[in-house]
This record gives structure tokens, sequence and C-alpha cells, in this order.
């Protein structure tokens, strides 16, 4: 699917920088409801979406070196997004997308734990936060896993979300079963 080298691998993952032709991907995997169910808008993305987003994120890695990156198994196929972008101008957001037949694997809590780790060891930050609808249980698992800790809710569109920090202090606890 790319040629580029990987920015960060797991055991059963790479995160690569997007192509520009990548929008279609974008699209396909914000496709149904059970993908943008807790998305904001909680509605499919239009083609005209996917490429907006895949803009910004290619902007935001040339200025921040650091964004929502494409990733693929390790057979190349694609599984999703997943990265540490800017929320606003002072603090650092982790996100993540995966396609619905990877769900149920431990792939959001690998790749959110390898991010982390990615994330304090090229020191951007001495934290990032998330947040997730306050129904996406399940995303908040992962956060938890990677030792993240609630805090505030956050106002996004509209709804009161779940908001969590993680500190490289924090990071310093690994759980032992991610």
């Amino acid at each position: 699917m790319t040629s580029e080298s990987p920015i960060l691998k797991t055991p059963r993952l790479r995160f690569v920088m997007w192509d520009e032709g990548d929008a279609a991907l974008l699209q396909q995997l914000h496709s149904t409801p059970a993908t943008t169910r807790y998305l904001p808008g909680n509605a499919p993305w239009s083609l005209d979406k996917a490429e907006t987003r895949l803009r910004g994120w290619l902007e935001e890695q040339a200025r921040d070196g650091t964004t929502k990156y494409k990733l693929l198994a390790e057979d190349g196929g694609f599984v999703g997004r997943a990265g540490i972008s800017r929320f606003g101008s002072e603090e650092f957001e982790l996100g993540y997308s995966l396609r619905e037949e990877t769900w149920g694997k431990g792939l959001a809590t690998e790749a959110a734990s390898a991010l982390a780790d990615w994330f304090f060891a090229r020191e951007f930050a001495s934290g990032f936060i998330a947040f997730t609808h306050p129904e996406n249980i399940a995303s908040q698992q992962v956060l938890r896993k990677i030792g993240m800790r609630e805090r505030a809710p956050i106002l996004i569109d509209g709804v009161l979300d779940t908001a969590f920090e993680l500190t490289a202090g924090m990071r310093s606890w690994k759980p032992s079963a991610l």
C-alpha cells in the first residue's frame, strides 16, 4: 500500500504516513454507523471530509512531527488510523479508529501503548490527553489499560466527553497485561 518506512512498528502493526491518494481508505474506515457512532457528527464521512482530514494530517506532520497515522497490518492490509496530534495550542491528543472487523483483538491497546512510549521517547511534551464519547466504554478501557487517568470532562461538538490524561511520569508505571 505504501513504500514509506514505518514511523513506528509493533508486533502486529505498522504506522506509516498517509499517501495523498488515501482519502478513499479513510472514507471507507468511517463509512458505517458502527464506525462513526461515537465521532462528532455521528454520520459516515463524505469523500470531501476524508480529503480535508487527510490534508490536515499531512500539514500536522510537517509542522509538529506527529499526527494521526495510517495503520497497516503485518501483511500490509489497512487496519485504521492512530496517532497523537495537537489539540488546540497547548495540548496533544491521542486518537485512533480501527476497521470494525479488527475490533476485540487488542489492536487499539497495542497501538495506543506504542504511541505513548514513542511520544514520550521523542519528548514532544510532558503529557497528552484523550477523550471518548461517554458511551464508548471499549475505548475508555483501552485508555485505562495504557495507564491514562480520568480528568474533567471536555465539551466536544455539544457532547460532554469523558477525558483522560497521561504524563511521562505516569507512563513509567506500565500495566503488566496489555
